[in-house]
């Protein structure tokens, strides 16, 4: 499988209030069409190691590359780029725009890349919306919608631009068990259907054992190093 990203000699260090070594020598790679998991008890270094990877965090020691890309040599305006066109995140708290349409939120990813015309994004936003079962909510505002409908939507606004990799930080955390399970399998089947590639972090061991991969994290160091 194609390597979609990875980690070489990762080291990540807080200074306040004081110094502190959150990350430590993480080596990883992250192929095409995985759906891995981030695992480890609380304060293990779960979410940072998210935030690094998926380049929200540029302040680390190491190396992380984006196919053939080291991320530390774009600029800010191509890292942006980089993140709007092949990047997709799914947060625990979906971010959506409130007052805006199911379909209006699903757009504006594609609408910033501005590769389509507005008529072909809504034809594919759409697309996106009945992919997830939430088509006939495409006109409603998303402060109307459930919680397990607004983080599919979340999901399709993640999947507008064809990331090559979406990563998810606690996307069921807010969920009741019925819609966290809905969410979950609509998750895994983007990587069974459609070979997209997923990385999440995760502390509801619920589902580990139907995913291809668990990252495991303790102190800041992976365990049972699987690159």
């Amino acid at each position: 499988m194609k390597k979609v990203l990875e980690a070489k000699n990762l080291n990540k260090y807080f200074h306040i209030p004081v110094d502190f070594h959150v990350l430590k020598d993480i080596n990883l790679t992250v192929r095409s069409g995985e759906f891995s998991a981030i695992v480890g008890p609380s304060g293990s270094g779960k979410s940072t190691l998210l935030y690094v990877l998926s380049s929200l965090d540029r302040e680390y020691e190491g190396d992380v590359f984006f196919g053939d890309v080291e991320l530390k040599t774009l600029s800010n305006k191509k890292l942006a780029h980089l993140r709007n066109k092949s990047i997709g995140f799914i947060f625990q708290f979906h971010y959506l725009l409130a007052d805006f349409t199911s379909l209006d939120n699903v757009m504006l990813p594609g609408l910033k890349l501005g590769d389509l015309t507005h008529e072909e994004l809504e034809e594919k936003a759409m697309q996106k919306l009945d992919l997830l079962g939430i088509a006939d909510q495409a006109s409603k505002r998303v402060n109307r919608l459930s919680g397990g409908q607004q983080q599919r939507v979340s999901i399709a606004r993640a999947l507008i631009n064809e990331p090559q990799i979406i990563f998810c930080d606690e996307p069921t955390g807010n969920l009741d068990s019925k819609n966290a399970r809905i969410v979950y399998d609509m998750l895994k089947n983007l990587t069974r259907e459609f070979d997209q590639t997923i990385l999440m972090v995760t502390h509801d061991d619920s589902y580990l054992s139907e995913i291809d991969r668990q990252i495991k994290l303790l102190d800041g160091k992976i365990l049972d190093r699987q690159t």
